[in-house]
């Protein structure tokens, strides 16, 4: 498994590509849309790693709340009084066995629920970080009209040069993987 599958541990996309970026940071804009761009990115992680550590909760709770259903329901099975024969029309009889002891939660049914359920509610509550924290960041760009446009304008031309870079590397057959840094 990736790091790259959970919100809250995914980075850039390479040294290269990092350095570039950081280039065109200073260059390409001025202080004040720098403060914006890094107030837009504390944003982002503050929702994403609320977000994970909500989802872990839920999910916690959520695996707590099964474990205990399923304890009810098997107590409920156990104190129910169960058939030991079944007869049948041509006057035959047999035992039916008990499975009381084959419906009792397991302890590793228990881990199993708690991973499960954890693991799937940091992913769903870091997705949904992601998703209120660019939702939430998106606000703060577009505040002031004349910074969304040149950080539009620093981010196309970023965009141009990692490009350029990608064609360099597919021109000298290199590895776009490497370049990539993945």
């Amino acid at each position: 498994m990736s790091t790259d599958s959970l919100a809250l541990l995914r980075k850039n996309a390479g040294k290269d590509i990092a350095a570039l970026a950081e280039e065109h940071f200073k260059h390409d804009l001025q202080d004040s849309d720098r403060d914006v761009l890094m107030s837009a990115a504390s944003k982002i992680s503050t929702h994403v790693a609320v977000g994970s550590f909500l989802g872990l909760g839920l999910g916690a709770f959520l695996a707590f709340r099964i474990r205990r259903t399923r304890m009810q329901m098997f107590n409920a099975f156990r104190a129910h009084e169960k058939p030991t024969h079944v007869k049948f029309a041509d006057g035959r009889e047999e035992a039916i066995p008990n499975v009381t002891p084959l419906m009792r939660p397991t302890t590793l049914g228990d881990i199993a629920a708690y991973t499960f359920f954890g693991f799937g509610g940091l992913i769903l509550g870091g997705e949904a970080g992601v998703f209120t924290g660019s939702t939430s960041a998106g606000r703060i760009l577009s505040r002031d009209t004349g910074s969304r446009e040149r950080i539009e304008t620093a981010f196309r031309r970023f965009r141009a040069d990692v490009l350029r870079k990608e064609a360099d590397a597919l021109d000298k057959k290199k590895d776009v993987t490497e370049l990539l840094g993945l």
